[in-house]
């Protein structure tokens, strides 16, 4: 066995790789909200409704590299996500469910963007080895441990489980940055004036550092008298030139009594006061599953309705993420979206945000929760953190249903709710064309380059119609003519391509199939108030 197979997961069905239809996305304005007439479509906060998998493939032709960050909370596989199946398919389906949504938010992602995937212990480490496949194995960043709960079940068989983690990939090294964060108040506190400084608080960082270097290995004598050396192993962290000046410019530090180790003095007026992210996430910092539940009854609540989740995510948990993998316009995306949790909170942060659930919790519990953050009403979670206010929008669309049925007799044919515009879409998707009707010449109704244009109708052309259509051609334009019939002898034009619809869709990917979902049980809620307090 090679050492590639030796890192690859293998499980059933792995080589069923599914040809996904590319849906069009259709609006419904009766929940979108906030959209002014001058807004653009593609710069609007998404939310999406229907299967995720057809509508991450519904995003990529416009949306290939341009997400900063993708963040999902996928299902979590505890040994009853899946009825009707035994433990040995169910991690099989689990392991192809993931991989086929991950295949497609690579693609989406930007260069230097990102991945965060909250899981437990159950799949954790399979997702690893996955996501090593998809992403590179050099393309790992970290696995982040959040602590979930502070409670001890006593009532476990074993161990009680306290975390979850955040297990973390980017796109492309070279290219990716991970922000720094905020230092906290206890970072703060750790830094103070000993000796009266003028500049302010400090820290006192040792002045050596590993290795044995001999420019760096010098004698100091400190105020009191005594000669240092560096410690067994060690040198000091610059020359002693350098050391010289520091020690002129009062940044050298040897304790109170003049007689200590040598110290260097770290003032938190020219620090950037930030810090490096832990791979440690406590409660205080992100939240934890009661603040979550907490937050999701008060959100309920405001919209005047009941809460339906079990296993929410607090809001501080998205705003670390976040806050790590982007900057303010970024774009976020979560395509397991449940209650809209990394949406709201990528608004707070004035992030976009693209967000796609299949329930009708979507628009009965994400739709509210938008509006309120939209019109400054919710006070939630981290608003009054970030200072939010109000402001923004954002589009509410539907799948489109599949481009092409079976008629009464079996026969694949064009499904009679398209109208023309819709179909025209849908064929620019199929044909990697983007979709821009031109304002005045009907027949250039999408664009793949500045001289290469597409054609879509339900007519039948004659030769005298495709005649009229290439004395309109620009020099070195071209077009793809789709019609569902023509007369025109076979490469009469070498600027005109022409194809029969449906019949040039047939193979391309799987029609008519509207869900791509498993009956997913939610996991088992927590039972907070049981236990003894950690």
């Amino acid at each position: 066995m090679s050492y590639k197979q030796r890192l690859e997961l293998d499980w059933i069905g792995k080589d069923d790789i599914k040809k996904i239809e590319p849906r069009i996305l259709i609006e419904d304005e009766k929940y979108s909200f906030g959209i002014s007439s001058s807004s653009k479509k593609e710069e609007s906060n998404l939310l999406i409704k229907g299967d995720n998998l057809l509508a991450l493939k519904a995003l990529e032709s416009e949306y290939k590299g341009k997400v900063k960050c993708v963040t999902i909370d996928p299902p979590y596989n505890t040994g009853s996500a899946f009825e009707h199946y035994d433990d040995g398919l169910e991690h099989s389906i689990w392991l192809s469910l993931i991989r086929d949504r991950l295949m497609i938010l690579r693609e989406l992602l930007s260069d230097d963007g990102s991945i965060w995937i909250t899981i437990d212990d159950n799949e954790a480490h399979y997702l690893k080895v996955l996501c090593d496949e998809i992403f590179g194995r050099s393309n790992f960043v970290a696995s982040f441990v959040w602590q979930k709960t502070l409670t001890r079940r006593n009532d476990a068989r074993t161990a009680s489980t306290a975390h979850d983690y955040v297990i973390t990939y980017c796109k492309n090294r070279e290219f990716f940055k991970m922000n720094k964060l905020e230092a906290s108040e206890k970072i703060r506190s750790t830094y103070t004036n000993r000796d009266d400084d003028p500049r302010g608080d400090w820290l006192a960082i040792p002045f050596h550092a590993p290795n044995i270097r001999p420019n760096l290995t010098y004698p100091i004598v400190t105020p009191s008298g005594r000669t240092l050396m560096p410690p067994a192993g060690r040198c000091w962290s610059t020359t002693e030139e350098k050391f010289q000046e520091l020690l002129a410019d009062n940044r050298i530090y040897f304790g109170r009594d003049g007689n200590g180790m040598a110290q260097r003095k770290k003032f938190w007026a020219e620090s950037e006061n930030t810090m490096v992210a832990w791979t440690w996430w406590p409660y205080q910092e992100c939240g934890d599953n009661r603040e979550a539940n907490k937050e999701a009854k008060e959100i309920a609540k405001l919209a005047g309705i009941q809460s339906k989740f079990s296993t929410p995510k607090p809001e501080k948990l998205l705003k670390r993420i976040i806050e790590l993998a982007t900057v303010p316009g970024d774009i976020v995306l979560d395509s397991f979206a449940g209650s809209g949790t990394a949406g709201a909170v990528a608004h707070k942060m004035n992030r976009k945000w693209i967000m796609i659930e299949m329930g009708d919790h979507c628009e009965e519990y994400i739709v509210p929760r938008m509006v309120n953050i939209i019109n400054g009403k919710d006070n939630v979670g981290i608003s009054k953190e970030v200072g939010w206010s109000e402001g923004g929008s954002f589009r509410f669309c539907n799948l489109a249903p599949s481009l092409l049925n079976k008629d009464n007799y079996g026969n694949w044919v064009i499904n009679n709710e398209y109208n023309a515009i819709q179909l025209a879409e849908a064929v620019c998707k199929h044909e990697k064309f983007k979709f821009h009707p031109h304002d005045s010449v009907y027949w250039k109704q999408g664009y793949s380059s500045e001289k290469d244009f597409i054609f879509v109708t339900t007519q039948f052309l004659t030769a005298e119609h495709i005649d009229k259509i290439h004395n309109q051609l620009g020099k070195d334009e071209s077009l793809l003519i789709c019609a569902k019939a023509f007369k025109i002898k076979k490469d009469k034009y070498q600027n005109i391509t022409m194809k029969k619809i449906p019949q040039m869709l047939f193979g391309r990917c799987e029609f008519n199939k509207n869900d791509y979902s498993l009956n997913i049980k939610e996991p088992v809620q927590e039972e907070f108030e049981l236990g003894e307090e950690a």
